[in-house]
């Protein structure tokens, strides 16, 4: 095959992970804020119950 054409595909191959990778951080902090508002959430009752 082609250098060029090996290059751009794995740049391209690059390219895409790095964008899987970043999407995938995005859901894992949004995921993490949830549970820590969760968390916050149900500490807050705890205190307006007592």
């Amino acid at each position: 095959m082609n250098a060029e054409l090996e290059y751009s595909i794995m740049q391209h191959r690059a390219s895409e992970l790095r964008r899987t990778a970043a999407e995938h951080r995005r859901v894992r902090e949004a995921v993490k804020s949830v549970r820590a508002e969760r968390r916050h959430r149900s500490v807050f009752a705890k205190f307006l119950a007592s």
